[in-house]
């Protein structure tokens, strides 16, 4: 039964029937157990999960783990949780779906803990994803020392830059300010106004316009700019007044006078920029604008009256950029201060109150647990989009650590993604204090570190897609070793082979130098990368290998050769999803004769629609669309490519408009979603439906996996190509048709891999990867080195930026950048060989170690010496 009020809302805990209840032994044994899971590929399954323990899911990529921790287990805690929550305010909360599961007994309430693949908006820092910068605000705003003619005190949201009552007017909080300058709108002054000295100005009739109205305002355009008076430069280039005067062209066979309205060169970009509906006439314009720090509020993005505020000295932008360490330090006289004096609502209130030294004492120890897990070289107003996926990882765990909650399970999605093995070892204290705290922890990994401290292993598998969805083994983590069926056993074991032991490193064939590099931890660095090889560039989080290569290379080279790297479409709100403010410098740049193209893979997502697919990412699709189209049945009806695209009118089903399935928001139960009742899933209609292709329609083709597609379009050499890459790096159990959203980010990284190899040209290209195996089970990182390594045997040089020591072994040198991360990392500590770097000691290179024990427990390499 349920407690009612009056109005028949629901209040607080619902009291389900006795038989629904958990009556089972499980809810005393200490077991989660799972009986007739079958979400996505999940076959049917049932397995038993101990509470109280570390409980690592494991299993190649795409063999359902994901689907049994989150799409399961999760989803159904979920789904439980908010059936106590009165209905009205279950719909003011996003629901997922109710898992396919028959029954689930002895679960806990859980927090998830998942990757977040999208782009975040730069607005989103370090401070508001910790919630740290609200107790942040609050003390400047209760315990603040305030100039003395401060007519009262400040509310806390004026010291943020998200908010009207603290962003800069000028550069609306971002801290950016984006501005025309006489050097971008004019970039060679010795031309004539006539000549196009105003090179922001439009071309073709519109230009000519603009010059002749010029001239009917009395401004010379057959002089230099630069012999122009300062004051008329100035008012055509920057003035907000559009004059209108009489223009009668000379150019003209009639001369037929007209009124020709003014723009400054400002005022048209801007105009262009707000307003234009065309992509090309922004990107035509963009490059006259100059970023840089906005020079109201010196880059904080505040207001002059909240950075007037200090505390300790320090002004609230100040203090939002320490390190972590040193804000945790500049914060401990506050909080361990004895004998504090009463608050009162007053701007003179101030510093050593009891308001003062409360909040103080909880940042403290807040910052305390970041420290701890080796964050302490970020600061507060660092943008999330220039985080790792590792750091990201560890800020929202540190953010539950300190929740202290107690018998709750944890769900998380790969932890030690994007961290370097030294960046582990925090990660594993962390989950053992959740273990501690009485929580049960179920880990999502490859890791083959994470998943041997582990208490429990779970191994889904064996293979991924339809060759997955059971369950290989389910018990203690000593006791996979001897299953024979498990993927995961060798390399857990540490006696599977990544076919590199017996082969030696390439040796260059040139090398790419860069001199005098700075952006951001990396001040005045040289690096050499060598031409036609594997490098392998590492260092701990932070160090600065992302900068190095994702941002430093990738500008530089970017800017000289063919960048051919594909778009990935939208990015946040409110810019661009990077640092812009923050410009590369290079001194000098050598050795291009040997590169003229440029492709970056990064892990940014293919798709954030059901819409995007394997088939319509790779260009296969397209193919396949003209194949179909080029029929005898389609011929005879009239259809064309576009008739077998279920984006647009046409072809496809108009009930569900090509998606395949319904949705019903249901307000306070999860919403009812299945396949088209028109349609059936098929997302086209039936006249579409009537063409087949050999005897399958293209509802049909996109059901069919990549390697059930292989064979039956063997004879289209483009489609062959495509489907043969994505076979080669492991995915011949997706579908076609699968959309984008249910694929798993190591799935996602190779589609975009295999994209590029699929029309990879030979010799001359640098490809740089920026952390190729997050998400990828050891034997699918084996068949990525395989793809690497062709890329090079056909002239090309591969910079790969890795904490796998699979992959910096496989190297034929290495990059090892550091000591630590943020200010105490931005140098190259170390270059070589893999052998050559794994020789040197701790004190030189974090990686060595961890290096020299992989080479040593790999199969037919010696330990290293």
């Amino acid at each position: 039964m349920s407690l009612l009020c009056s109005d028949d809302r629901r209040v607080g805990l619902v009291i389900e029937p006795m038989n629904d209840l958990q009556s089972d032994a499980s809810t005393r044994d200490g077991f989660v157990r799972v009986r007739g899971a079958s979400e996505n590929n999940l076959r049917g399954v049932d397995v038993d999960c101990p509470r109280d323990a570390v409980v690592a899911f494991t299993g190649v990529s795409g063999s359902g783990k994901s689907s049994l921790a989150f799409g399961t287990i999760f989803a159904e805690a979920q789904r439980r949780y908010l059936e106590s929550v009165a209905p009205y305010a279950r719909r003011l909360i996003q629901q997922g779906n109710t898992p396919h599961v028959a029954s689930i007994t002895g679960l806990p309430p859980a927090v998830a803990l998942q990757q977040r693949r999208g782009t975040p908006s730069v607005r989103s820092t370090v401070g508001t994803l910790t919630t740290l910068s609200n107790s942040l605000r609050m003390l400047y705003s209760r315990a603040g020392t305030y100039p003395a003619d401060a007519p009262d005190r400040l509310e806390s949201d004026a010291f943020s830059p998200n908010t009207a009552a603290g962003a800069c007017p000028r550069c609306h909080g971002l801290g950016v300010a984006r501005d025309v300058t006489e050097q971008t709108l004019v970039p060679d002054p010795s031309l004539t106004i006539r000549e196009g000295a105003i090179a922001a100005w439009p071309g073709a009739w519109q230009g000519k316009n603009l010059r002749d109205v010029v001239s009917e305002l009395g401004h010379d355009i057959d002089v230099p700019w630069r012999e122009l008076p300062k004051a008329a430069r100035e008012w055509l280039l920057f003035t907000e007044e559009q004059p209108v005067v009489q223009v009668t062209p000379q150019r003209d066979r009639v001369a037929k006078p007209y009124k020709g309205r003014f723009w400054s060169a400002k005022s048209y970009v801007m105009h262009t920029l707000h307003d234009s509906q065309s992509q090309q006439m922004r990107d035509r314009v963009l490059p006259f604008m100059e970023s840089g720090p906005c020079g109201l509020c010196g880059g904080s993005g505040l207001r002059p009256e909240a950075l007037a505020v200090t505390f300790g000295g320090l002004s609230i932008a100040e203090t939002n950029a320490l390190p972590l360490e040193d804000l945790a330090a500049h914060l401990g006289p506050a909080a361990t201060l004895e004998h504090p004096t009463a608050a009162y609502r007053s701007s003179t209130s101030g510093e050593g109150t009891e308001v003062s030294v409360t909040i103080s004492k909880d940042l403290v120890q807040r910052l305390g647990v970041l420290v701890d897990l080796g964050l302490g070289y970020l600061s507060l107003s660092r943008a999330t989009p220039t985080l790792s996926p590792g750091e990201m990882q560890r800020l929202r765990i540190a953010t539950q650590l300190r929740s202290g909650l107690f018998g709750v399970v944890y769900v998380l999605d790969e932890p030690s993604a994007g961290l370097h093995p030294a960046d582990v070892e925090p990660l594993l204290a962390v989950l053992e204090a959740l273990k501690d705290a009485g929580n049960t922890v179920f880990v999502v990994e490859h890791n083959m570190d994470v998943v041997r401290r582990s208490d429990w292993i779970v191994d889904v598998g064996p293979a991924a897609g339809e060759g997955g969805g059971t369950i290989v083994y389910s018990g203690p983590a000593d006791g996979l070793a001897g299953v024979s069926g498990s993927v995961t056993a060798p390399f857990l074991a540490r006696t599977a082979s990544d076919g590199a032991a017996a082969r030696e490193p390439r040796e260059p064939s040139g090398w790419l130098r860069l001199e005098g590099i700075h952006r951001h931890n990396l001040r005045g660095l040289d690096a050499d990368i060598p031409v036609g090889v594997l490098t392998a560039v590492t260092g701990v989080s932070g160090s600065g290998k992302s900068t190095l290569v994702g941002k430093v290379l990738a500008e530089a080279v970017g800017g000289r050769v063919r960048d051919e790297t594909p778009s990935d479409g939208a990015v946040g709100d409110g810019g661009t999803g990077d640092d812009d403010a923050a410009p590369t410098v290079v001194g000098r740049l050598h050795g291009l004769e040997d590169i003229d193209r440029l492709v970056s893979v990064d892990q940014k997502p293919i798709g954030r629609t059901p819409r995007s697919n394997l088939a319509t990412y790779t260009g296969l699709f397209d193919a396949v669309r003209k194949a179909f189209a080029a029929t005898p049945e389609a011929r005879a009806k009239g259809f064309g490519a576009g008739r077998f695209s279920f984006n647009v009118q046409g072809g496809r089903c108009e009930t569900c408009q090509g998606e395949g399935f319904v949705a019903v928001e249901l307000l306070f139960l999860p919403g009812s979603y299945g396949p088209c009742p028109v349609c059936h899933g098929a997302r086209y209609n039936e006249e579409t439906l009537t063409v087949a292709l050999r005897g399958r329609t293209i509802a049909d083709v996109l059901a069919m996996t990549v390697d059930d597609a292989a064979p039956f379009f063997a004879d289209l050499p483009g489609v062959a190509r495509s489907l043969a890459t994505l076979r080669e790096v492991g995915l011949g159990y997706l579908r076609l048709g699968q959309p984008a959203t249910e694929l798993s980010g190591g799935e996602a990284q190779r589609i975009k891999l295999a994209t590029e190899l699929q029309r990879a040209r030979r010799g001359h290209t640098l490809y740089l990867l920026d952390e190729p195996t997050t998400g990828l089970h050891p034997a699918d990182v084996v068949l990525l080195l395989e793809q690497l390594r062709k890329l090079v045997d056909a002239g090309n040089t591969v910079v790969v930026v890795e904490h796998t020591m699979a992959v910096v072994a496989a190297a034929d040198w290495v990059i090892d950048l550091g000591p630590g991360g943020g200010s105490a990392g931005g140098s190259i500590v170390a270059t070589g060989t893999p052998r050559d770097v794994a020789a040197l000691d701790a004190g030189t290179s974090v990686t060595a170690h961890y290096l020299a024990a992989y080479l040593g427990a790999r199969p037919g390499v010696p330990p290293a010496s």
